[in-house]
């Protein structure tokens, strides 16, 4: 579930998305691709076809079991997907270091994973 502590803003064109405390967005339905790319360039990322097709898997996760995944369901998830060869967590790790699950999720407009530190 999205926290609906709003700690800042994000200016995307003329609307002002509310994020909370860790970056994640409050209204789940504030989200855009433009929200996203706004979103990764705070932190130095720039989305590319790659970033975007596991953007995409986890959307369709988030909407067939209403949770972000882990890391290791959002692996199989990225596997069963885009094949063996992306649902692999070294391949994600190159994607999104730091936290994959994490990050994939804020990106996505998604709600942080439960079981992510």
């Amino acid at each position: 579930m999205a926290s609906t502590e709003v700690a800042r803003y994000l200016n995307v064109g003329d609307r002002r998305i509310a994020l909370d405390p860790e970056g994640y967005l409050v209204e789940l339905s504030d989200w855009t691709p433009a929200v996203a790319e706004a979103l990764a360039a705070e932190e130095g990322r720039e989305l590319g076809e790659e970033h975007w097709e596991v953007i995409e898997v986890i959307r369709d996760f988030y909407a067939r079991y209403q949770a972000s995944p882990a890391m290791r369901p959002l692996v199989k998830a990225v596997g069963l997907a885009l094949g063996p060869e992306k649902g692999r967590s070294l391949y994600l790790m190159r994607l999104f270091p730091d936290s994959p699950a994490k990050v994939t999720a804020r990106l996505a407009g998604l709600p942080k994973p439960a079981n992510c530190l």
